[in-house]
C-alpha cells in the first residue's frame, strides 16, 4: 500500500527516495528551535526539505555571501542530510521597497499597523517599485541568482528552486509590471526576468537540478496578483524549460491575502484537499517535465491517488509535516492510523507567523 508515495522519483538527475518533500516555509524560528524543527522533519522520512526564502542579495544576516549566513545554511544542510533527506535552496529576490517600508516601522512598533496591514501596504507599492528599477539594476539582480546558487551548492544544498513569486512573480504579472522596456509588456517580455534568473543558475551550475516555483494566478474569481495567468502558461513554460528548468512546483500566486495562499479548510474557494492541483492540471498539458503539487495535502489515500492518476510526480507539504513530521515514515511502517492529520485551522501555524511567535501547531500543546 502507498507504493507510489514511497517509491523513488528522479528530478533532473537527482533521485528522491520517495515522493514527499517539505514545502518552502518561512518558519519564523531561530537557533536551537529552528534546528530541532528541521531535524524532526528530516528524520520523519520526507525525501527533501526546501529551505524557503534564501536571498540572492549579498546583504543581510541570512545572505549566503556573509560568513554568518553561509554558516547558517551549511548547518541546516548538515542537519537535513544527517536526518536522511536532501536539501533544496529556494532562491529569491524580494520585491518590497525596503526604503519605502521604513515609513511604516513606527506604526508597526506602536501596533497601529498590523503585520497583515503592512503586507497590504507593501503590495500596493510593488508595481511602482519594480517598474522604476533600471534595466542595469534588473540585470544585476538576475545575475545574482547564479552567484547565490554557487554559494548554495558550496553550503551543501543538493537542488535549487527559483522562487517564481517575489520579484520573479511581480515581473511576470500583468498587474504589477508596467514597464515599457524589454522586461515588460507582452507575456514574452514579462517572462524575461525569470528566464534570466534560471539561465544564470544553469550557466553557473550546469549539472544542478533546478525546480521553478510556478506562481499561477487566476480571474473569475480573482486570486493572486503576482505570477502568471493560466492563459499565459503556454508562453512562460517553454521559455523556462529552454532556460534550464527541470521541474515545476505549482502553487497559487502570492501578493493577496495569506489565507488564500495558505487556505484554511473553510476557505470559500480553496477549502478542498489538494486545492491547488487544478493548476498542475493546466501545467501538465504544456510540459512533460515532472510537476510537484501542493495545497492542503494531508490524506495518504488522496495523495496516492493523485500519483496513480498522473496528476503530479511528487508532492510538497508544509502544514501537514509541521503537524506530524513522521507522516512519510508512518506510512512506510504501516502506521497510517497514527498520523496526526493537519486540520487546516491555521491557528498556530499561520497564526504564529502573524503574531511573530514563529510557526507552531495545535498538536504541540497536546504533547507532554
Amino acid at each position: 500500500m502507498y507504493e507510489t508515495i514511497l517509491s523513488p522519483v528522479e528530478i533532473g538527475g537527482l533521485t528522491l527516495k520517495n515522493r514527499i518533500v517539505f514545502a518552502p516555509t518561512s518558519l519564523g524560528l531561530r537557533g536551537e528551535e529552528l534546528e530541532q524543527k528541521i531535524t524532526a522533519i528530516a528524520e520523519g522520512g520526507c525525501a527533501m526539505i526546501i529551505i524557503g526564502d534564501v536571498p540572492v542579495s549579498d546583504r543581510g544576516f541570512f545572505s549566503l555571501s556573509g560568513k554568518k549566513g553561509f554558516a547558517h545554511y551549511k548547518r541546516l544542510c548538515e542537519l537535513i542530510h544527517a536526518g536522511g533527506s536532501l536539501a533544496c535552496a529556494q532562491l529569491h529576490q524580494s520585491d518590497s521597497d525596503v526604503k519605502g517600508m521604513l515609513r511604516y516601522i513606527p506604526g508597526l512598533l506602536t501596533k497601529k499597523i498590523t503585520a497583515e496591514e503592512l503586507r497590504h501596504l507593501l503590495n500596493q507599492q510593488t508595481g511602482r517599485y519594480i517598474t522604476q528599477l533600471s534595466s542595469q539594476k534588473v540585470s544585476a539582480i538576475t545575475s545574482s541568482f547564479g552567484k547565490a546558487a554557487v554559494l548554495a551548492k558550496q553550503a551543501g544544498f543538493d537542488m535549487i528552486q527559483i522562487h517564481g513569486d517575489r520579484m520573479c512573480g511581480s515581473f511576470s504579472s500583468g498587474i504589477y509590471n508596467e514597464r515599457m522596456d524589454s522586461y515588460g509588456g507582452s507575456p514574452e517580455k514579462r517572462a524575461r526576468f525569470a528566464v534570466e534568473a534560471v539561465s544564470a543558475v544553469r550557466q553557473a551550475l550546469p549539472d544542478i537540478t533546478i525546480e521553478y516555483k510556478l506562481a499561477v494566478r487566476q480571474e473569475n474569481p480573482h486570486y493572486g496578483n503576482a505570477g502568471i495567468l493560466t492563459e499565459e502558461l503556454p508562453v512562460f513554460i517553454p521559455m523556462l524549460e529552454k532556460a534550464g528548468v527541470n521541474s515545476f512546483h505549482v502553487a497559487l500566486a502570492d501578493h493577496s491575502s495569506l489565507t488564500d495562499t495558505i487556505p484554511p479548510a473553510n476557505h470559500p474557494y480553496f477549502g478542498e484537499e489538494g486545492c491547488f492541483l487544478r493548476y498542475c492540471d493546466c501545467v501538465r498539458k504544456i510540459t512533460k517535465l515532472p510537476v510537484c503539487g501542493v495545497g492542503g495535502l494531508t490524506d495518504p489515500d488522496f495523495v496516492e491517488q493523485q500519483f496513480a492518476d498522473g496528476r503530479i510526480a511528487y508532492a510538497a507539504m508544509s502544514r501537514q509535516l509541521i503537524a506530524d513530521p513522521a507522516w512519510p515514515d508512518k506510512l512506510r511502517c504501516g502506521q497510517k492510523g497514527n498520523i496526526r492529520r493537519c486540520v487546516r485551522c491555521n491557528a498556530e501555524c499561520l497564526g504564529g507567523i502573524q503574531k511573530h511567535r514563529g510557526v507552531r501547531c495545535i498538536y504541540d500543546k497536546a504533547e507532554p
